[in-house]
């Protein structure tokens, strides 16, 4: 062990000894928050997520929506690490430009979620840290979802939420549109308009007990006539 002695006062001496290399942690990834969710129904889909991108407990940005229109029936949603939902979605852009290029059609969205898969699967041992929703409508008109984890696994659902609310959600989510453990109860089809209040009504309950869920609501309709965007304010804090 190394020592010096400096003067550290009138007629003082003061020791600083070295101890070795210090290490210094950095992480890659980062957490900035929000809520995705995603409903299917017979002719249509909705992709919702929350506009707030925060981190720990200050808010970056209170209009930074987690929607991303790709294709004219198909929009994905992604919360997680900002930086990795903004690098995925370029790339998922690049791709579908080349297939059209290269097919001259544009890709529907099972092929997207398959692509999707290939993306991150690829990216195993360094993944994106985002939690990936796809909504959007097959190949005969039906609504469809796609919901995926960090490293590719992904299945079709009815209805699905990720993100930071997602354990709030999905169980009401269970209740309202799965009718899951319920008995006695006449399971009817979901209709866009009830889709579309229920996804209103369980952001609301949400932003009320996440911190990292709230501001506003960008909701995207999805049909065969196309995309509609409706913009609903959430709590501000």
């Amino acid at each position: 062990m190394l020592s010096a002695q400096t003067f550290g006062g009138p007629g003082k001496m003061k020791d600083y000894h070295y101890t070795g290399p210090v290490e210094h942690r950095f992480s890659p990834y980062s957490f900035n928050g929000g809520t995705v969710l995603a409903v299917a129904g017979e002719d249509f889909a909705i992709v919702a997520s929350d506009t707030r991108l925060s981190e720990g407990y200050s808010i970056h940005s209170r209009d930074s929506p987690k929607c991303y229109k790709l294709t004219d029936t198909t929009v994905i949603g992604c919360s997680g690490f900002h930086g990795d939902c903004l690098t995925l979605t370029k790339i998922i852009d690049a791709r579908l430009k080349m297939y059209k290029h290269s097919n001259n059609k544009t890709m529907t969205s099972g092929a997207i979620a398959a692509m999707l898969s290939t993306i991150l699967y690829g990216r195993r041992f360094f993944p994106y840290y985002v939690y990936n929703i796809i909504g959007g409508l097959d190949e005969q008109g039906k609504g469809a979802v796609y919901s995926f984890d960090p490293v590719g696994s992904y299945q079709r659902d009815t209805y699905k939420a990720g993100g930071s609310a997602s354990a709030m959600l999905q169980p009401l989510l269970d209740n309202q549109i799965g009718f899951k453990n319920m008995e006695g109860v006449q399971q009817v089809p979901l209709t866009k308009d009830k889709a579309v209040q229920l996804v209103k009504d369980v952001f609301i309950s949400a932003a009320e007990r996440d911190v990292y869920t709230g501001d506003a609501l960008r909701i995207c309709i999805i049909t065969k006539e196309g995309i509609n965007e409706e913009t609903v304010p959430l709590r501000k804090d």
